[in-house]
């Protein structure tokens, strides 16, 4: 199942919530699409501009990866997908290196 068919089944669901532009519905129908459709968890978490939660669901299995914003109302709405998920931690550069 691609990203255009989750929109659509998000569409099925969402009813007017679609109207006023974007891929959203309520969290828990994208959550639960997210996972049963990929398998994808949540990855992360961050709390964006305005209330907003944003945050990152992939799948260790198949690489697929998810960002979705929520805002105060539980609204989710897709950002952005895509492929080759890796979690990555890197480290800070040392104070006063070229990095």
């Amino acid at each position: 199942m691609n990203r255009y068919v989750l929109a659509l089944a998000l569409a099925s669901s969402a009813g007017p919530v679609l109207a006023q532009g974007g891929t959203c519905a309520p969290r828990d129908v994208v959550v639960n699409r997210l996972a049963d459709a990929y398998g994808e968890t949540r990855q992360s978490m961050g709390l964006g501009s305005q209330g907003a939660v944003v945050e990152v669901f992939a799948s260790e299995t198949s690489g697929s990866w998810t960002i979705t914003v929520t805002g105060a109302n539980g609204i989710t709405c897709l950002i952005a997908a895509g492929q080759s998920f890796e979690t990555m931690t890197d480290a800070l550069p040392v104070p006063g290196s070229d990095a």
